[in-house]
């Protein structure tokens, strides 16, 4: 039986056996199952019986005083009286009956009516409740409206006896208007809506700031004698619920014109009328009587948030949706609603629908000023603290409000502002709840004692186990006592949020640093260019252009409306370019995948330009966004890296100007992204095609001034190249232009050791390490480096030479773990130009012990030596040790005890230490 019940049903049931427990008895009643209906408190029933003004208390001692309470508690399985099963045969009967598959509380409730000689029949009449209409009131609930044909004219004063008044006064006055001073019956649209007029008398709705013109220009169209209907339209989150309840709390205040006096504003869920209508014509039943009821009172505005819901709202096949059935009445002037919107949803759904959109009247929401959004978060303010125990400072207010209308781009205010207040309070309150230390080591005490006792009384050590007992009720005081004084401590000093704990929640939403700099970080910023040069060789002005670019950007002096920096990196191939950008995004983020690279090779025609920043409508891969727009969007503070620019199609340079002037892209979906907190670098190889004619052999000029020359001629060929191939507003945004230097001798070197690193922390991984000669060096720098490409061929040569032999010789045995390998050169002097016949060695030694190790293995020779001197003396004279014994593994001289040079016998050699090899 019980699988066709409802959630709610099922609940009852368990609240009823709760019930029966409470009052000891061994059985489960009607009287139970009408206290587990009230109890239950969320469906039909029980809204049904307190509009009837029976309350849980009242009937709690209806029922002690027919039954009283039982003489002991019931602990087992609590079995059905023959009276509650046949209630709930009843219930089962009474759904099928109405065309019902599942039985909800409302139907348990006409069981018990139906049934009528049970305790709970008696309860409900001695409490004044009139069982027919009892049953009546709720089969036309379940109908979806209220007071049907043999109820004698309508529901305007309730009808006589409880049913009414109880109804009447569940729900408050009026105000003066009605014959009777008391509101009208309203089940239907307290089931289906929330009165926002009484939230906003019990203070339940947010204050609202700023927006009087708003709420006049509502006033102003709901006095129309037809079409007086207005549609709130704007962005998400600018205010447009907020704007009804302003005219709620206006309502409430008196503050409104004759007009609107007394008026009561519902706010329809739509969701809760379309739920549950299983069948076809069942929601326009539930909206048609819903509708009924607004025009019998007479004095309702109905709220709609997200009207555009209502196009197609409940169309089964052969049905009218919702809008259709609003449309006459919404003409006539006999229903006044307010709906709300959003721009884009208004012109898919509304505007399409002609006959619809006449009979509303458009009011603009705009998104509110930065100094307008201060006074809403001002407003709030007090609610928030309430809620969060905490306090906000003005510094605050302005921090929320402007850190995110610079940073947050996607949402509109206040709505964002709001939620950075929110979460900074709650932030602030989850810290301060964290107990202290001190009441945590007392928790730890406790646990500690009692485990103890425990087991002395298993021991049966009972002695023990009371002076235990007796310890834990002393901590147990300590720790009450210490409790005291934090919650006291808490509620007497409340804490204060302040600028910096907005910018902290702001920053973990975008991963943009806006916190105040530290002084670790500022450091970190000065000595920026020391960080990049540890992979970065040479190539100073480029090092310098970035690192003054992200200074800026942290001490907050970048043009808020550019991005953070945009630079063209040229020059030769393999001297740094893309290196650089690799390193930069390792020293912001802390590796280099946090770089977005985009190859614009890929980018080579006007069919794949849009792969970049995403489809048209109406193309394939419309949905899925740009490949450029998408990582940005996810992460806003970046490094992203263009590389080789001049290969991509020309149509993208015009898209990226926007970026470069205004920090903004729009994507294909008409969505902005943010381009304000990036670093932007493009890299480019033109004009260096023609390098090598100049270069001897891969390195520069003999002298500096050669050098000097060589680059000031490549610099002028590559500033050539890029005016010829980009358009001047192109280059005109880009912040600079930074031309590679060819690597000279010396950097090449140090190419070296800073890739032979690399090689030795994957030695260090097996315990083995490499060292290489000066003139090994010098070598892989010659046989590495290529005028026209740079040092990349570099990798491959020490892959070659070192990497390949050296995991030969591993795999043979000929080197193992705790070896360093010593890479020197034979068949080369280290100067002449032929270095064909030059081959690389390979010299394992043993790795030299660390300075914990060495004295660890030092101190275990030594007890060898004395436990060795030991035995022989014990074994020469049993009786006596000989002071030459002593001397010579003396456990005071560490260099005494390992000497090898002396005899047995005779003293160390002068001179002996403990610097000596062992």
């Amino acid at each position: 039986m019980f699988e066709r019940f409802t959630d709610r049903a099922r609940r009852v049931i368990v609240l009823a056996q709760e019930e029966a427990r409470m009052l000891n008895h061994n059985y489960i009643g009607t009287e139970h199952i009408l206290l587990g209906l009230i109890h239950e408190g969320e469906g039909v029933a029980a809204k049904a019986l307190e509009s009837m003004g029976i309350s849980l208390e009242d009937v709690r001692r209806e029922v002690e005083e027919i039954i009283g309470q039982g003489s002991q508690p019931h602990t087992g399985h609590i079995p059905f009286t023959p009276r509650a099963k046949k209630v709930l045969e009843l219930s089962l009967r009474e759904g099928l009956q109405m065309g019902h598959k599942y039985i909800g509380t409302e139907f348990l409730l006409l069981g018990l009516i139906r049934e009528g000689d049970g305790v709970a029949a008696q309860v409900l009449t001695k409490l004044g409740a009139d069982l027919p209409r009892v049953r009546q009131q709720v089969i036309q609930l379940l109908s979806g409206y209220e007071g049907g044909e043999g109820d004698g004219g309508g529901t305007s004063q309730g009808g006589p006896g409880p049913v009414g008044a109880g109804a009447g006064a569940g729900q408050g006055g009026r105000g003066g208007s009605g014959g009777a001073g008391e509101r009208s019956n309203s089940l239907v649209l307290d089931q289906f809506g929330r009165n926002l007029t009484q939230a906003a008398k019990d203070g339940k709705l947010d204050p609202v700031v700023g927006r009087e013109s708003e709420v006049e220009r509502i006033m102003q169209v709901l006095s129309r004698r037809t079409k007086n209907n207005p549609v709130l339209i704007g962005e998400p989150g600018v205010g447009k619920t907020a704007v009804v309840e302003g005219l709620a709390l206006d309502i409430v205040n008196g503050k409104v014109p004759e007009t609107l006096k007394d008026k009561q504003l519902y706010s329809l869920d739509l969701g809760s009328l379309v739920a549950g209508s299983r069948y076809r014509g069942d929601f326009e039943e539930r909206l048609k009587k819903v509708l009924k009821e607004i025009n019998q009172r007479g004095d309702i505005i109905l709220f709609i948030d997200e009207i555009h819901t209502l196009v197609g709202a409940g169309a089964a096949e052969g049905a009218i949706d919702a809008a259709s059935l609003l449309k006459p009445k919404l003409a006539r002037g006999e229903l006044q609603t307010i709906g709300a919107t959003t721009l884009d949803e208004y012109r898919k759904h509304i505007e399409k629908d002609a006959a619809l959109e006449r009979r509303f009247q458009p009011v603009k929401v705009e998104e509110p000023s930065l100094d307008d959004t201060i006074l809403i978060l001002k407003g709030l303010r007090d609610k928030y603290e309430a809620h969060h125990r905490v306090s906000y400072t003005d510094e605050a207010l302005k921090a929320a409000a402007s850190l995110s209308d610079r940073y947050i781009n996607d949402r509109f205010l206040p709505d964002k502002a709001v939620d950075l207040l929110d979460e900074a309070g709650a932030r602030m309150r989850i810290k301060r709840m964290t107990a202290p230390e001190g009441l945590r080591e007392v928790d730890d005490r406790i646990a500690e004692v009692r485990k103890e006792k425990e087991a002395a009384i298993d021991a049966q050590d009972f002695e023990k186990a009371a002076g235990l007992r007796d310890q834990e009720r002393k901590l147990g005081e300590e720790r009450a006592e210490k409790e005291k004084q934090w919650r006291s401590g808490d509620l007497e000093e409340i804490a204060e949020v302040g600028e910096e704990q907005i910018a902290e929640v702001l920053a973990h939403w975008t991963g943009i640093p806006v916190l105040k700099l530290t002084e670790k970080e500022s450091n970190r910023l000065l000595n920026m260019e020391e960080e990049l040069h540890k992979r970065i060789i040479g190539q100073d002005e480029a090092v310098k252009a970035v690192s003054r670019a992200i200074r800026r950007t942290r001490a907050g002096l970048k043009d808020p409306r550019r991005p953070s920096g945009s630079f063209i990196f040229a020059g030769p191939s393999g001297v740094g370019k893309t290196e650089l950008s690799k390193s930069l995004a390792n020293f912001l983020f802390g590796s280099d995948d946090d770089l977005i690279q985009i190859d614009m090779g890929e980018f080579h025609d006007r069919f794949t330009a849009s792969r970049l920043f995403g489809a048209p409508p109406g193309y394939v891969g419309y949905e899925e966004g740009g490949q450029l727009t998408e990582k940005v969007r996810r992460k806003p503070f970046s490094v992203v890296l263009f590389d080789e620019i001049e290969k991509a199609h020309k149509e993208i340079y015009n898209t990226l100007l926007q970026v470069l002037e205004d920090g903004r892209l729009t994507d294909g979906q008409g969505r902005n992204v943010d381009f304000k907190n990036t670093v932007l670098i493009f890299t480019s190889n033109l004009g260096t095609q023609d390098i090598s004619k100049a270069v001897g052999l891969g390195f520069t000029g003999s002298s500096e001034t050669d050098s000097d020359a060589q680059y000031e001629r490549m610099k002028n060929k590559v500033h050539d190249e890029l005016k010829k191939h980009f358009r001047p507003e192109f280059l005109n945004r880009i912040d600079e232009i930074v031309v590679f230097h060819q690597l000279t001798q010396e950097q090449i070197v140090e190419m070296v050791e800073l890739l032979i690193g690399r090689v030795e922390k994957q030695l260090s991984e097996r315990d083995m390490g490499i060292e290489l000669t000066q003139k090994a060096k010098d070598l892989l720098a010659k046989r590495g480096f290529d005028p026209v490409l740079g040092a990349r061929p570099l990798r491959r040569t020490i892959q070659r030479e070192i990497e390949d032999q050296l995991s030969e010789k591993i795999l043979y045995g000929e080197i193992g773990a705790g070896e360093i390998i010593t890479v020197d050169v034979e068949g080369w002097d280290g100067e002449s130009k032929d270095n064909s016949s030059a081959t690389f060695t390979f010299t394992p030694r043993p790795r030299p012990l660390p300075e914990d190790t060495f004295d660890e293995e030092l101190e275990n020779l030594e007890d060898i030596a004395v436990r060795e001197a030991d035995e022989e003396a014990s074994s020469d004279e049993p009786d006596t040790i000989s002071p030459d014994v002593l001397g010579e593994s003396g456990s005071d001289s560490a260099d005494e005890s390992h000497n090898d040079d002396g005899d047995d016998g005779n003293p160390p050699p002068a001179g002996a230490g403990a610097g000596q090899p062992l």
